[in-house]
């Protein structure tokens, strides 16, 4: 098995760009700003041929009070307890800080080993902070700088002890499997401050989430990987997505970007709503996303222990859900909330009803039976003075459901009775709540090739253009 290996430091020391380095991937957002990160995320990440989980960490700050520096302090903390070892960084080029001499000394009382090292000092500019850092009592430090990816030869011989000690094992070829045996890509979306930390937090029963009064405190979109009664599931919780007017801070646009990444990405997504607001504008412009995207989508009206009107707030849901998004109907709306816990354990076998349904597959004789009830009961309409005949149907693909209509050549079908037969489609094969596709093809003609000369105009197939009969003959 992989060993574990947190990083840690005081704010903007490049913690976050030693995580994307070493996993591979800008999963984590970089910015000049101190305190970006506040969760920890978790990837897997690698140097040469040793693998290790890498844990990314919030800025260490010596807030005492009930502050959100102090609650993320306390989210490293946890993240040091569940590693095998941790990375100290320091800021080579500004030296050693009280701040860095403070932890520093909290690193001597934990019983997590860790390792000093001096990031930034590409160049020799941080020649003289890396000689200072000697004095923290933490062994020699590692000269490194993660922007560049310079040392990480010596980053990989200061972690050998630990990978030896915990018996890192090679990775073993993993075989294409069934869906069903793949962790389930469950992402939880809405606006900000609906709660969306707080139901992760309550579905996996521990404080994995920074939460709090404060609007915006998710600023990542966290993966966590978890079991949900035997399915595995990729919990990704995401930062709250504002109207785009009203995103002008660079941070917060970072932010939304890693939101829109993750539902591209997912396979269900959960749109969280605050059940004192009901279904909202903004929340419309996400479930539209959703569902241009291709992804299942459920809704969660959190906070329902404080709702007023439950039956108005319900009702005005469900009609605003048919007016707006009447191509995808049946969409689950589960109420909860998230603090007391009430209504979560529908939340889950929600879920998953859907991802099934989402990977479902429909066997083409029974949708070619369909076809022909569907013709009888309405014909497809007349263009260019012509009615089209729709010849064969057949499902491409799942996730979501795809289909390929055949038809003649004649023209393409209205959108209309494209969605005429997606609605039949959802409710013969129940299809509920999930984006359906149909795209359509169309034969050539082969004559029409046959019939045009070399400059596409109609040859006369060697019959006289004045009598009509073949040429040569009088």
């Amino acid at each position: 098995m992989t060993f574990t290996v947190a990083i840690i430091g005081r704010p903007n020391v490049g913690k976050s760009t030693l995580f994307n380095r070493l996993i591979g991937k800008r999963l984590a957002i970089v910015d000049d700003t101190p305190g970006v990160t506040r969760d920890r995320r978790e990837g897997d990440a690698a140097i040469a041929d040793m693998d290790f989980t890498l844990i990314d960490t919030a800025g260490l700050d010596d807030s005492a009070d009930d502050s959100l520096e102090a609650r993320m302090h306390g989210q490293t903390e946890r993240s040091l307890e569940d590693a095998d070892v941790a990375l100290f960084l320091i800021d080579a080029r500004t030296g050693v800080t009280p701040l860095d001499k403070h932890f520093a000394s909290w690193l001597h009382k934990h019983s997590t080993p860790s390792i000093l090292v001096a990031n930034k000092c590409e160049g020799g500019a941080g020649q003289g902070g890396l000689l200072e850092s000697f004095s923290l009592g933490l062994g020699d430090p590692v000269p490194l700088s993660a922007e560049h990816g310079e040392g990480l030869s010596e980053l990989y011989d200061a972690l050998a002890p630990y990978r030896n000690e915990t018996g890192d094992t090679a990775k073993d070829d993993i075989d294409e499997i069934d869906w069903r045996e793949r962790p389930l890509q469950l992402a939880i979306v809405g606006r900000p401050n609906v709660g969306k930390s707080t139901i992760v937090n309550a579905l996996l029963g521990e404080e994995r989430m920074l939460t709090g009064p404060e609007a915006g405190i998710t600023r990542d979109s966290i993966s966590i990987s978890w079991d949900f009664e035997g399915r595995a599931i990729r919990l990704i919780d995401t930062a709250g997505m504002r109207r785009k007017a009203r995103v002008r801070k660079k941070l917060e646009t970072l932010s939304v970007g890693d939101s829109l990444h993750s539902i591209r990405f997912a396979e269900v997504v959960v749109l969280v709503l605050d059940a004192t607001l009901g279904l909202e504008k903004q929340d419309l412009s996400i479930a539209r996303l959703v569902i241009e995207e291709g992804r299942a989508l459920v809704l969660a009206v959190n906070k329902w222990d404080v709702a007023q009107d439950r039956k108005a707030v319900i009702s005005q849901i469900e009609d605003r859900l048919q007016t707006s998004l009447p191509q995808v109907r049946g969409i689950p709306v589960v109420t909860c909330s998230a603090v007391s816990g009430r209504g979560l354990n529908k939340l889950l076998p929600a879920v998953i009803r859907v991802h099934e349904t989402w990977n479902r597959r429909v066997e083409t004789g029974n949708l070619n039976r369909w076809l022909e009830g569907m013709i009888d009961g309405h014909p497809p309409p007349v263009v260019k003075g012509r009615r089209l005949k729709l010849r064969y149907i057949t499902q491409a693909k799942a996730r979501p459901p795809t289909f390929i209509l055949f038809a003649s050549s004649r023209g393409a079908l209205p959108e209309s009775y494209i969605r005429y037969l997606i609605s039949s489609l959802r409710d013969a094969f129940d299809l509920p709540a999930v984006p359906i596709r149909i795209h359509q093809r169309t034969g050539k003609n082969p004559y029409v090739e046959a019939m045009k000369g070399p400059k596409g105009k109609t040859k006369t197939k060697g019959r006289s253009k004045v009598t009509g009969k073949p040429a040569g003959k009088k």
